[in-house]
Order: structure tokens, then C-alpha cells, then sequence
């Protein structure tokens, strides 16, 4: 099942947490030239994990127009990371999980 919800701080915070802490997560390998996904260990502070990080469910949130404009050089850092030629996209899906059986986080970027 995938579930959907509005943009937070929360994702906001968690994104510049991993910026500042980049020993706190692992770049997984992916077949897209336009994704990021993240592996985050069971410690890392995160808000309204229930919300966000839904146990073994996929949680999809397209992040607003605003959000894009105001965190650009956020997200500029994570198409550096994950190595994504695209400076000129559009939208900006995260997709969230924990996994309990391993408990990890689990964050996807896609750039559209």
C-alpha cells in the first residue's frame, strides 16, 4: 500500500540533519540516473516517524513548488550526491519507509 501526505519540517530536517551528517546514512546503489536512495540507521532523530516513516509501507510525498524553490541548495546537494546530472527538474517525489525486520530508515529522492 502506498500512502501519501503533505509536505513537513520534518522531511526538511532530516535532510539537513544527513547533509551535516553524512557518516549517518548509506548512498544505496540504484538503476536510475535520476533517484537517491538512502539507507538510514534506527538512532537517527527523526519527527513524526509515524507519519513519514510508516512501518513496511511506502509512504510518496511530492514535494511543493515552494519547498523546491526555497531548499534548492538542498537539494542541489543530493543530486551532487547521488551523482544526477538533471539541474533542471521539476518536481521532487520522496518516498519513505522503516523496515523493521532490519530497522533502517529508508528515503528515496527522485528528481522529475
Amino acid at each position: 500500500m502506498i500512502k501519501m501526505a503533505s509536505n513537513s519540517d520534518s522531511i526538511f530536517n532530516l535532510l539537513s540533519y544527513l547533509k551535516r551528517h553524512q557518516a549517518n546514512c548509506q548512498i544505496l546503489n540504484n538503476p536510475y540516473n535520476n533517484v537517491v536512495r538512502l539507507s538510514i540507521p534506527n538512532e537517527t532523530p527523526i519527527a513524526d516517524t509515524n507519519i513519514y516513516f510508516p512501518a513496511n509501507q511506502l509512504m510518496v510525498n511530492r514535494l511543493t513548488d515552494d519547498f523546491v524553490a526555497q531548499h534548492g541548495n538542498l537539494l542541489d546537494f543530493y543530486l551532487d550526491l547521488g551523482q544526477i546530472n538533471n539541474p533542471y527538474f521539476i518536481e521532487v517525489w520522496v518516498t519513505t519507509t522503516y523496515v523493521t525486520k532490519i530497522q533502517r530508515y529508508f528515503l528515496e529522492l527522485s528528481f522529475e
